[in-house]
């Protein structure tokens, strides 16, 4: 039987194991997570195993990153179920705190992050990068790892952690995981448990046409009648689109009419109550 990784619901724990790594000489890898962990999840685990010694899980749904109109309350939570899930991929370590710990009495400090952060989710969810920004800098004076692991599926929350390590001189280095599918296209995601069964089967809509869409650019087609057109299928399909766009790959800028290379094609749209996102290259 395969043992439960080490949990650390301290600051007091988890420093005792980060040192003794330390003191090894080992390298560890964290990969921050709100828990109900799927495949994607353990997809960065292991590649954190693969890139470093040792590796460190957090399980911390951050209400600073939640408006009050949204899913805080009923984000699925599944300790149980992700500590077996982390010991089958053979994580050393969960660093799970409480709210409290994180942000103990009197925290009044915050990240507030521009550049890549402006427009997209910025504009939907005001709030969401400053929570990200800051619940990530503490993870990493916390954890004190030499990498760090996300997603590309929240591939704009991608650029804004690269975009705060660089800017803040943070002693970490960012990767990249590639966005792990559900074998229909769907991006896997925690919050895909909300779908019905009817909208589980229209949800891949949303892959489907934004890779046309990349696909269009890439032949040299018009960029904003593309756009438009893939809103109107999203909406014809049952899709209420927050948007649609092309943006620069690494600034997530507009892109140069001039200089249509690397690009991004990144969309959110709600079915019924489920809001999902997605992204492609193009």
């Amino acid at each position: 039987m395969t043992s439960l990784p080490t949990v650390a619901r301290s600051l007091t724990q988890l420093h005792d194991v980060v040192r003794q790594w330390q003191s090894a000489g080992e390298t560890h890898a964290l990969i921050p997570t709100m828990g109900a962990l799927h495949d994607g999840h353990l997809a960065l685990v292991q590649l954190g195993r693969a890139q470093a010694q040792r590796t460190v899980a957090s399980i911390f749904v951050n209400p600073t990153q939640f408006a009050a109109n949204e899913d805080l309350a009923r984000y699925p939570r599944d300790e149980a179920g992700d500590l077996a899930k982390l010991a089958s991929v053979g994580c050393d370590l969960v660093w799970a705190p409480d709210p409290v710990e994180m942000y103990p009495h009197g925290f009044a400090t915050r990240i507030v992050p521009s550049g890549a952060a402006l427009g997209l989710e910025g504009d939907i969810r005001p709030d969401f990068f400053a929570g990200v920004a800051t619940v990530c800098c503490k993870l990493f004076n916390q954890v004190l790892p030499t990498l760090a692991i996300f997603g590309e599926k929240d591939y704009q929350q991608l650029c804004v952690v690269r975009q705060v390590v660089r800017d803040l001189n943070l002693p970490v280095t960012i990767l990249g995981a590639p966005t792990l599918r559900e074998p229909d296209g769907l991006a896997m995601s925690s919050r895909n448990r909300y779908l019905s069964p009817e909208e589980r089967a229209v949800a891949p809509n949303l892959h489907k046409f934004i890779q046309a869409l990349a696909q269009a650019i890439r032949g040299g087609k018009d960029l904003e009648s593309e756009i438009q057109e893939a809103i109107r299928v999203l909406t014809w399909t049952g899709f209420k689109v927050d948007y649609v766009a092309v943006r620069d790959a690494e600034t997530l800028g507009r892109p140069q009419a001039a200089a249509l290379r690397g690009l991004r094609v990144l969309a959110a749209a709600r079915l019924g109550n489920t809001r999902l996102i997605d992204n492609v290259p193009a």
